[in-house]
């Protein structure tokens, strides 16, 4: 696909959704059912899915091979919004050698006794690599912020836990992205937007479907009473920390098939834009080379 069809066809998905300054920023302005006026039936998305998630498999390529760049992409949302099976489906052609999923769960007494970054550092992509954050840091400022007994339990100096805290921590959130673009990593972040009755939709076919039970759990359902805590949290989240250079993407979480689309159209685009190429070798590699072509093809 030319390089102008693709930046035209992924800015049609990505321009509506991307976040770049945080202020005057509402959840209330996106909505979770959009699909650009796009209809499943039409075959027209799962076509450029399945173009984007080719090319994205060949230039990841590349980018494993310059070795300069990494990408790093974080996925929030609300439970049953579909993290696990965009990832899934987005990455599906990536060879897995140059790309890591990492789920972040209740921390570690290890993790506990670090500051509140510090796991999540220590997961992030080498250069030439794909980084998945399967929630990430920003459930510092999400859960966290919801359920302050988790605070309690992070053991920081009592002193240090004021009314200013949350403020303190998206600061901190914005200047390590900041600071980790000019090392060379592209960070883009998903807030899947599902809406609280698709949610619920989702969690009785869980419940009525066997194969899925596995799935459920209690807590998703007392979660559900905060929702509006939740929705607060996030819209002060991307309002803090959405720059051009670590944007946001609120993402309509509705429809499956359209979630992935935006998804898929947000890295490529941002991967096209690398203008990656394969390393290139000076005239003595070359020389090299061909003495060594030359040894194999005369080899007995």
């Amino acid at each position: 696909m030319p390089r102008k069809e693709i930046l035209d066809r992924t800015q049609m998905y990505t321009q509506p959704f991307r976040i770049t300054k945080g202020e005057g920023f509402q959840l209330k302005n996106f909505d979770p059912g959009d699909t650009c006026g796009l209809k499943r039936e039409k075959g027209e998305a799962s076509e450029f899915l399945r173009q984007g998630t080719q090319w994205l498999a060949q230039e990841q390529d590349v980018l494993y091979a310059q070795d300069r760049w990494s990408l790093l992409l974080l996925f929030q949302a609300m439970d049953a919004a579909g993290k696990d099976s965009t990832i899934k489906h987005v990455m599906s052609g990536v060879n897995p050698q140059g790309c890591q999923v990492f789920s972040f769960k209740q921390p570690s007494q290890e993790e506990l006794d670090h500051d509140f970054m510090w796991r999540y550092s220590k997961r992030l992509p080498e250069r030439g690599r794909i980084g998945i954050f399967n929630r990430s840091y920003y459930e510092e400022v999400l859960i966290v912020r919801v359920h302050e007994a988790i605070l309690k339990r992070q053991k920081i100096p009592q002193p240090l836990v004021g009314k200013h805290i949350w403020h303190a921590r998206l600061t901190d959130i914005a200047h390590f992205e900041d600071y980790l673009t000019r090392q060379g990593v592209v960070i883009l972040k998903f807030f899947l937007h599902v809406s609280r009755e698709e949610q619920k939709k989702r969690f009785l076919k869980r419940l009525d479907t066997p194969e899925k039970n596995w799935k459920f759990s209690a807590s998703d359902v007392h979660e559900r009473k905060f929702w509006g805590d939740y929705m607060r949290a996030y819209e002060e989240a991307i309002r803090a920390t959405a720059s051009k250079h670590a944007p946001w993407f609120v993402v309509p979480a509705d429809s499956r098939w359209f979630t992935r689309l935006v998804v898929a159209a947000a890295i490529v685009e941002a991967v096209e834009q690398l203008d990656l190429t394969y390393p290139t070798v000076d005239a003595e590699k070359k020389k090299e080379l061909a003495k060594m072509h030359a040894a194999l093809a005369h080899e007995t």
